[in-house]
């Protein structure tokens, strides 16, 4: 039975020509497992689960020199098909948005859904409070409009707004994570320069959304 393979059975049965028992006992668990986790949790299909079973064992037998027998091996192999499922649950969530799309043509606009800086909450404060936001709200608007270049406005908006995972992001834009690191860094530090430059620290612009009302 399944239960009672050894870590050191595992690796034997399934390194260089697995054994198409153990590919099938590894299967069924992995198989039960995504359904106790994910099933109950997110819409998806039995052939979704399967799917991300199959990409898993195929993860698990490339990798498995790095198993280090630190926990049981089914324990091990379930971590890695539940962080397959989940990558390939987030990019399903954003498989049919661009990146065009998530930035709006007018940024200070008033509709709380077309503007990406809705996350910044502005509930519960004073009327003083309340303008002193508003301003400070035109003002980023206008800075990530007009101080960016295209490519950093998608890339910022797409990644430190809209919560697209970086992998996406860096498919989409055909480019790879380092430079989208590089982009991001860019654009933050411009983001910044220019709001010490109207007389605003990012520090007091976050302790202005962030204090306690």
């Amino acid at each position: 039975m399944t239960d009672e393979r050894t870590n050191d059975l595992w690796l034997r049965d399934l390194e260089g020509q697995p054994s198409p028992q153990a590919l099938t006992d590894l299967r069924e668990r992995l198989l039960r497992g995504l359904r106790y986790a994910l099933k109950q949790r997110y819409h998806i299909t039995e052939s979704d689960i399967e799917d991300f079973v199959q990409d898993a064992l195929v993860k698990i037998l490339d990798n498995l020199d790095t198993f280090r027998g630190e926990s049981r091996f089914l324990t091990w192999a379930h971590k890695i098909a539940i962080r397959v499922a989940f990558s390939e649950l987030r990019r399903k969530r954003w498989e049919n948005v661009s990146l065009q799309d998530l930035v709006p043509e007018t940024l200070g606009s008033d509709s709380a859904d077309a503007s990406p800086l809705a996350w910044l909450p502005s509930d519960q404060v004073s009327p003083e409070q309340d303008v002193t936001q508003q301003n400070l709200r035109a003002l980023l608007a206008q800075l990530i409009q007009e101080e960016l270049t295209d490519l950093q406005r998608q890339a910022l908006i797409a990644v430190a707004i809209k919560g697209m995972p970086l992998e996406e992001v860096a498919r989409r834009m055909d480019t790879n994570r380092n430079a989208l690191y590089k982009l991001l860094h860019d654009a933050r530090k411009r983001l910044k320069q220019q709001l010490e430059a109207h007389g605003v620290t990012v520090e007091e612009f976050m302790g202005t959304f962030s204090a306690e009302k």
